[in-house]
């Protein structure tokens, strides 16, 4: 069996494969790529977006990669023109006003919601409805001032705090002794 290492960049492929007669080159049936041993690196890539922006004073456009992590949550919006046509439109919110960035925006509100609820669930950002004033307002879903979503686990009623649990009945209590 002929073995062969290629080496492509900063990882190593092994290359396994059964060579022929002659000294033809092996023919690979398992490809494997390492990275380095050590690398001390995150584990996942870094989700990024990049933002692009056009400087007033010189005209130079530029790109900036801004991490996920730095967006404070997904906005949605609606607005509605001189005309009467409803747009809606989503954004990742940032820190610093000037890196928002639009991911979505559509002419009526058909498929907005879901779309939002999405990007948020997606990037683990909060969700919040974006005011006319440009004010956010954190989104939760209430009916009277309830909160609807998951269910919290409850505690034990008052009346099956005393039960025994069922493996427990096939004993009995030890009995105390005076001594």
């Amino acid at each position: 069996m002929g073995q062969s290492v290629k080496v492509e960049g900063t990882s190593v492929v092994l290359m396994f494969g059964t060579r022929s007669a002659g000294d033809t080159p092996a023919v690979p049936f398992t490809a494997k790529a390492f990275g380095p041993a050590n690398d001390n690196g995150p584990k996942d890539p870094v989700k990024t977006v990049t933002v692009r922006k056009m400087l007033e004073k010189s005209g130079v456009a530029i790109k900036i990669k801004v991490p996920v992590d730095e967006f404070v949550g997904v906005a949605v919006s609606t607005r509605i023109s001189e005309d009467g046509v409803l747009t809606s439109a989503i954004e990742l919110v940032h820190g610093d006003p000037e890196l928002n960035y639009q991911v979505f925006e559509e002419v009526g509100y058909s498929d907005v919601v879901a779309e939002w609820q999405n990007w948020g669930r997606k990037l683990r950002l909060p969700l919040y409805i974006k005011a006319g004033d440009g004010s956010l307002l954190p989104y939760s879903q209430q009916v009277s001032g309830v909160a609807l979503g998951s269910n919290v686990a409850r505690r034990r009623l008052a009346h099956d705090v005393e039960r025994r649990p069922h493996f427990l009945n096939r004993r009995r209590p030890g009995e105390t002794t005076a001594g």
